[in-house]
């Protein structure tokens, strides 16, 4: 087969490398389509660091021009993509969605259909079907946490990154809007120095212009010695998962892909909400999430103002495992199997299109 996958943002290489890395093995050709953006010297770096082979356009439209050509088997999106009607001329489309959180996104990026959709889980399966009845998905799992399951993924050294391996260790992983990081005191790690503090933010909190205070507030946590802070060559939160013992995020789909390690969970429902999120606006809020969110509450310990978060984690670490007959229902529900072997499910189901081999 030949199969490109469209990386319109660095963020979704973790869910394509897992794939990426099957279809190689098996003598698929592969190729990555990158967007040139302010990001290019970072993107060069991790293109080198997996040895991808790549083509580089200006915009979607652009690379249209490259996904019409006739001996090209599949193009992965991680997201929509406008000229499907015009690609599907050529060659087929597949959907890898780059998150399984809770916002109503998940499901909206279905309004343009693909030839197939990989989702995860009999629940979102079922519901996407009620949606998009004339659509087809497939139930695969979720391949970003192949290596978790499959005993590839390491993990951090602890001591290289200048944290004390005999503590316990928190993972703060807010995502960018709802986001609670603008809520945290600037003195926060002060506070867990009995901890070790993973802090691995959304891509744009580190990149884009338009969320500098969240930068700046990173960076003043970053020079506590109990706080390593990923640099944005790190774009994949599965190593830092590995190493941490509870998580602490927000409206960030990382509690769901946490939820599958069985580990204890922190939702932060002090939010910073957008001027336009607020007051009589705040119905633009719960329209961005949605019902899954609901959730969220029974899979982790809600915590409504940072002065509880430390008696929270506290107590959810001691605590640790009393809920997992819980949480392996909610798994099963929104992350589906995890048996380690989703990329190879979503390589096979390429290879076996209709019955039909393709190669």
């Amino acid at each position: 087969m030949k199969v490109i996958f469209d990386v319109r943002h660095l963020y979704y290489l973790p869910g394509y490398l897992p794939v990426y890395q099957e279809l190689i093995q098996k003598g698929h050709e592969v190729t990555f389509v990158f967007y040139f953006s302010n990001n290019d010297d970072l993107q060069n770096k991790i293109i080198d660091q997996y040895n991808l082979t790549t083509t580089w356009v200006e915009s979607s439209e652009k690379a249209l021009d490259i996904y019409k050509d006739k001996t090209i088997d599949w193009v992965i999106f991680g997201n929509r993509y406008k000229f499907l009607k015009v690609l599907h001329k050529f060659t087929k489309s597949a959907q890898l969605g780059h998150g399984i959180g809770p916002k109503r996104a998940y499901y909206g990026i279905s309004n343009t259909s693909m030839t197939v959709r990989f989702v995860e889980g009999q629940f979102r399966l079922k519901k996407l079907e009620s949606l998009f009845p004339k659509d087809h998905f497939v139930d695969v799992g979720y391949s970003k946490l192949d290596p978790l399951f499959n005993h590839t993924e390491q993990g951090l050294d602890l001591i290289k990154l200048g944290l004390d391996p005999n503590k316990k260790t928190i993972l703060y992983a807010p995502t960018f809007n709802p986001s609670s990081l603008e809520k945290f005191p600037d003195n926060w790690p002060s506070v867990f120095s009995d901890y070790n503090i993973l802090i691995k933010p959304h891509q744009f909190s580190l990149s884009q212009e338009k969320y500098k205070k969240h930068k700046d507030k990173l960076l003043t946590w970053s020079q506590f010695d109990n706080v390593y802070l990923s640099q944005e060559i790190e774009f994949n939160i599965i190593p830092f998962m590995k190493s941490s013992d509870i998580l602490v995020s927000d409206t960030s789909s990382t509690i769901l892909e946490f939820l599958s390690l069985n580990k204890p969970i922190i939702l932060c429902k002090f939010l910073k909400l957008k001027w336009n999120y607020r007051g009589p606006l705040k119905y633009r809020y719960f329209k961005r999430m949605s019902d899954d969110f609901l959730f969220y509450e029974q899979i982790s310990e809600p915590v409504l103002h940072f002065k509880h978060l430390k008696t929270a984690i506290d107590k959810k670490l001691s605590l640790a495992g009393s809920d997992i007959n819980i949480k392996n229902d909610f798994c099963e529900k929104f992350v589906g199997s995890t048996d380690g072997k989703a990329s190879k499910r979503v390589v096979d189901y390429l290879n076996d299109f209709n019955g039909k081999k393709l190669q």
